[in-house]
């Protein structure tokens, strides 16, 4: 194991929006389209002028009318930002038993949760996206074993090569727990630019696992994966508990804090991943606003200091927290490891390649709360994480004038809004038409700390959620009246 070097940072006062308290190569995320079943310019302000004709009698005399009459627009300010809306007190609770196996290329595990609908189901659904088109077809994939639900086997079939459905024999309540276990095993790709690989003794292991496809208020998330490219999921918060072996000498990164003994523990978190190597790793504590720790591991064989990660994560966390509210977990972590290009976020938990020091870094780092705090639907709304992003991404670099600059493919003008079954067949115009057009779209609403604003507004209201278009919108039209208008011009609509 690399011994850790230990970084100061020091948190300087980084600029901040104005109700905050006073490109990298795109990530690889493209997740899939679910529909839910049970079973299933800034506005300015305007003047009017009103003249009427003088009237005339024998003796010809004037009338002055005086200054015309001026309607005005109040200009668009900050309201109040409410607290953060808590985690749902009935979120899934897993425990992840997690066996790396690198002599045999598989990775063993289970998957145990409690599980608490709040939609009555008769059924319980697991997306299974190693099966998925891309990276099955690197040699990925997982397969299941008996599915044990209250401690007893129950029916279980794989209806599509993502989507294992199980009966519990019984219709579940709202509001009844369940305890659900499903053992797998992952059979680990070669080398592949994507979330799950193994290049060497370096492993990625993102989206791998079995995974509860439960959206609250709308029931499980069934469309099959998009063709063409990888999957997360789509899941509100949960807790995870996850034990995780690897060979001797191998080091690990993960979603969550570690206790030394190979747990690691995360809270309100919509997903879990992790890192295996051999990494040389630097560390340090920052305030964003509460005491955080930040890990970064570069794998053995990639030149890339690892400190200069830590001081670009350590002052994007300090700024995004400034603008759109406190960072929310108590650790970051970030493994540089070979063979990808650009970064793939989990929360708490990056995945980068090498040379991604400079605008990958700080857009990994915004979804921590554009996809780790509130969540999204990426297969139907992508623009709702990646344009957030890609802002936030502009607003730490001060490049929002360059991304307002860039010109958008014609197949994809005005069509932000479009879902991944629209984008995969069009992967070419994908990033600048829905990271950029995105990030477009948020700054024609208008004074960009007034967008830090609307950011940090979506996110208290719709923290450890499924964020949706019209809870964007809403919080745009709380500060921009024809936010609606205006964002409808780029294809993003409620």
């Amino acid at each position: 194991m690399s011994r850790p070097r230990t970084l100061v940072v020091v948190c300087l006062l980084l600029a901040t929006a104005a109700c905050a308290g006073g490109g990298s190569s795109p990530p690889a995320a493209s997740p899939s389209t679910s529909t839910p079943t049970t079973t299933s310019t800034s506005p300015s302000a305007s003047t009017t002028t009103s003249t009427s004709p003088s009237t005339s009698t024998s003796t010809p005399t004037s009338t002055a009318l005086g200054p015309a009459p001026t309607a005005t627009v109040a200009a668009p300010s900050c309201p109040a930002v409410p607290a953060r809306a808590d985690p749902p007190p009935d979120r899934p609770r897993y425990e992840l038993r997690i066996d790396v196996r690198l002599a045999d290329g598989v990775v063993e595990g289970e998957t145990m949760v409690r599980f608490t609908p709040d939609l009555p189901t008769d059924q319980l659904v697991f997306r299974l996206w190693p099966n998925g088109p891309r990276p099955s077809a690197a040699g990925a994939r997982l397969d299941v074993g008996g599915v044990s639900v209250g401690g007893r086997r129950v029916d279980a079939r794989v209806d599509e090569p993502t989507i294992l459905v199980a009966r519990p024999g019984a219709v579940l309540r709202a509001g009844q727990p369940v305890d659900i276990a499903v053992p797998w095993r992952l059979t680990l790709p070669g080398p592949v630019n994507d979330r799950i690989s193994r290049n060497g003794d370096a492993v990625r292991l993102g989206s791998f696992f079995p995974i509860l496809a439960w959206q609250p208020g709308h029931g499980w998330a069934v469309d099959p994966p998009t063709a063409g490219f990888a999957e997360a999921s789509t899941v509100a918060s949960a807790d995870f508990t996850a034990t995780v072996t690897v060979p001797p000498g191998f080091d690990v990164l993960a979603t969550g804090t570690p206790d030394g003994a190979g747990r690691w523990t995360a809270s309100a978190v919509p997903d879990f991943a992790l890192s295996v190597g051999h990494f040389a790793t630097a560390s340090a504590v920052v305030d964003a606003p509460h005491p955080v720790q930040v890990t970064v591991g570069v794998h053995a064989g990639i030149g890339d200091p690892p400190e200069t990660y830590v001081r670009r994560v350590s002052a994007a966390l300090v700024d995004l927290s400034r603008r759109y509210g406190a960072y929310p977990w108590p650790a970051y972590s970030l493994a540089i490891t070979p063979g990808l290009g650009g970064g793939i976020e989990y929360p708490m938990h990056v995945l980068q390649g090498p040379g991604t020091q400079a605008r990958t870094t700080p857009h990994e780092v915004a979804h921590m709360w554009f996809y780790g705090l509130v969540t999204n639907n990426q297969g139907r709304d992508p623009w709702l994480d990646e344009g957030l992003a890609t802002f936030a991404e502009a607003r730490v670099e001060n490049t929002l004038a360059s991304f307002r600059a860039r010109t958008i493919p014609a197949a994809g003008t005005g069509r932000a809004g479009e879902p991944m079954t629209f984008w995969e067949s069009r992967p070419s115009i994908y990033y600048r038409s829905v990271y950029v057009q995105g990030a477009q779209a948020l700054a024609a609403l208008g004074d960009a700390d007034l967008v830090d604003c609307v950011l940090r507004l979506y996110v208290a209201r719709t923290a450890h959620r499924i964020g949706r278009p019209p809870d964007l919108v809403a919080a745009a039209q709380s500060v921009f009246p024809d936010a609606e208008a205006t964002l409808a011009r780029f294809g993003i609509r409620r």
